[in-house]
C-alpha cells in the first residue's frame, strides 16, 4: 500500500500536479513558497500572522532589506494566483506535500522550544489525506522528527507513518540576502524515514535545486545541519579569540589573520562583534541536546560563551577608549551603527547590538542607534552622531561605507571611533583626525 502511494506521489511531483503546502512564511518558508510557485507547482502558504498573509496576498514582502529577486517573484507568482497565503489549516487538506518551515528557539536554559512545529503539527495531523508526505525543513535537535513530530501527526490523524503518510526531514541552508540564491545553489540532504521517502524527496527538490541532492536518513540529516552551524560558530569562535589575544599583544588580528591564510588548508573565520541570526546561536545547542546527560561536552559550550561575550567586550573596548579620553562611560552618548545582526538585512534575531544597548544602559550611556533597513532607526548618521562621545561600527551595511569621517569628527564631542568589524582601514581614519580602535586592533 505504501509503495503504491509513494509512486502516485511522485508521479504527481513529476508532472509538477502534486499541491505543496509551506507552513511557515518567514525568511524560510516564503522563498521556498515562491520559488516552486515560480516552477509550476500549486502552492498553499500557512502562517499564524495574519498580518503577514495579507500582505503576501497582496504581492508585499514582509522581508525586507536586501534580497534579490524576492520581491519580484512574489509579485509574480501571488499574482497568477500560483501561490495563495492562508491562515486556515484546513486548506492543507487538499495538499500532497507539506513543508514545515516554523521557528525553533532555545530557552534560557539552552532547551528547544518546539511550540511552534507543535503547533503546526497538530494543526496538520487534523486534516492531512493519506500518502502526503511531510518534509521538516526547520533545524532541529537530532531525534526530534522521531520523538516530537511523528507522534502528534500519528495521533491527530489516527494514521501510521510510513505506511500511510510519509515523513522526511530537509533542513534549510538559506541566510539573509541570499534566500533565493541559496534555495538554488546549495546542496540538501533530503533524510527520509525509508530510502524510497527520501528518493521521492529528491525528485521534489530536483524542481529548484541546481546543486546536489543527497539521500540519507532522518536522523543524519538532522545531524548534518546542527553540526554545520555548530562548526562554525566554533571557527568563529577561535577567530574572536585570536582577536582579543592580539589586542592584549598590541598586534592585528586582520594582517594575522591574512599571513595564517596563506598556510595550504588554513580559513580563519573572521572575528566580530558576536554571533546573531536564528540560526548559530542556537543550532550547536540543539546539537547539545541530543546528548544531554550522555556525552560530556567541552569544546561547544565554550565556543557559545565566547560568542556571546563578544558585544560586552565592545562594551568594554567602549569604555577603555572613553577612559583614555578623560570621559565616564556613566555619562557618555554613543552612537552603534548597525541593529540587525547582518549586514544590508533586517532581520534582528539575536541582534549582538541589542546586547550591547543593554550593557550599556546599566552602565548609565546614553545609546543612539542608526540602522539603515529598520525603520525605527533609520535618519541622518551626521544628525544622529552630534553631541557623541564616540561612533561603534556593529555591522557592516555597505552605505557605511560612504560614511564623511570630516563630518563625524566635527559632530563627535571627542573623536573616537570603534571598528567592530574591520570594515574602515585604521590609517584612512585616522588621516581624518578621528582615533580608531577596533577588535583585534
Amino acid at each position: 500500500m505504501s509503495d503504491m502511494l509513494l509512486k502516485k506521489l511522485r508521479q504527481k511531483i513529476k508532472d509538477k500536479h502534486a499541491v505543496l503546502s509551506v507552513i511557515g512564511l518567514g525568511y524560510v518558508g516564503l522563498p521556498v513558497a515562491c520559488i516552486f510557485a515560480k516552477v509550476g507547482f500549486q502552492v498553499i502558504g500557512v502562517d499564524i500572522d495574519a498580518e503577514r498573509v495579507n500582505r503576501i496576498n497582496q504581492g508585499l514582502s514582509p522581508i525586507e532589506g536586501y534580497e534579490p529577486d524576492l520581491t519580484n517573484l512574489l509579485k509574480t507568482v501571488t499574482g497568477n494566483k500560483k501561490l495563495q497565503a492562508t491562515t486556515d489549516y484546513q486548506k492543507l487538506a487538499k495538499a500532497h506535500v507539506i513543508l514545515i518551515s516554523v521557528e525553533t528557539p532555545v530557552n534560557e536554559n539552552n532547551q528547544p522550544q518546539y511550540v511552534a512545529l507543535k503547533s503546526a503539527c497538530q494543526g496538520l495531523g487534523k486534516v492531512m489525506a493519506k500518502g502526503t508526505l511531510v518534509i521538516i525543513e526547520s533545524t532541529i535537535a537530532p531525534g526530534t522528527v522521531d520523538n516530537v513530530v511523528l507522534p502528534i501527526l500519528e495521533k491527530m490523524s489516527g494514521m501510521q507513518a510510513h505506511k500511510d503518510f510519509f515523513v522526511g526531514a530537509c533542513p534549510e541552508r538559506v541566510m539573509p540576502g541570499k534566500l533565493l540564491a541559496n534555495l538554488r545553489n546549495m546542496s540538501r540532504v533530503c533524510g527520509g524515514g525509508t530510502l524510497e521517502t527520501a528518493e521521492t524527496m529528491v525528485r521534489l527538490y530536483r524542481h529548484i535545486v541546481e546543486a546536489d541532492l543527497d539521500t540519507a536518513d532522518i536522523i543524519t540529516a538532522e545531524l548534518v545541519k546542527t553540526t554545520e552551524n555548530t562548526y562554525r560558530d566554533v571557527q568563529i569562535a577561535f577567530a574572536n579569540e585570536v582577536a582579543m589575544i592580539c589586542e592584549a599583544n598590541g598586534a592585528n588580528v586582520w594582517r594575522v589573520r591574512e599571513l595564517v591564510n596563506k598556510s595550504p588548508s588554513r580559513n580563519m573565520h573572521l572575528p566580530g562583534t558576536g554571533v546573531g541570526g536564528h540560526c548559530i546561536p542556537k543550532d550547536p545547542w540543539l546539537l547539545a541536546y541530543s546528548v544531554r546527560d550522555k556525552v560530556p561536552l567541552r569544546l561547544i559550550p565554550s565556543a557559545r560563551a565566547v560568542n556571546d561575550h563578544m558585544p560586552i567586550h565592545v562594551g568594554d573596548l567602549i569604555n577603555q577608549a572613553l577612559n583614555k579620553h578623560g570621559k565616564n562611560i556613566a555619562n557618555a552618548k554613543v552612537l552603534l551603527l548597525g541593529y540587525a545582526y547582518l549586514e544590508n538585512s533586517d532581520d534582528t534575531r539575536n541582534s549582538p547590538t541589542k546586547t550591547l544597548v543593554s550593557y550599556l544602559q546599566k552602565l548609565g550611556t546614553e545609546v543612539i542607534i542608526h540602522d539603515p533597513y529598520l525603520v525605527e532607526y533609520q535618519g541622518d548618521v551626521v544628525e544622529k552622531v552630534s553631541g557623541c562621545d564616540a561612533v561603534v561600527l556593529m555591522v557592516k551595511h555597505d552605505v557605511y561605507g560612504n560614511l564623511d569621517f570630516d563630518m563625524l569628527k566635527k559632530q563627535l564631542r571627542s573623536p573616537i571611533l570603534i571598528d567592530g568589524r574591520g570594515f574602515f582601514e585604521p590609517h584612512e581614519i585616522k588621516k581624518h583626525g578621528l582615533i580608531y580602535y577596533g577588535i583585534g586592533y
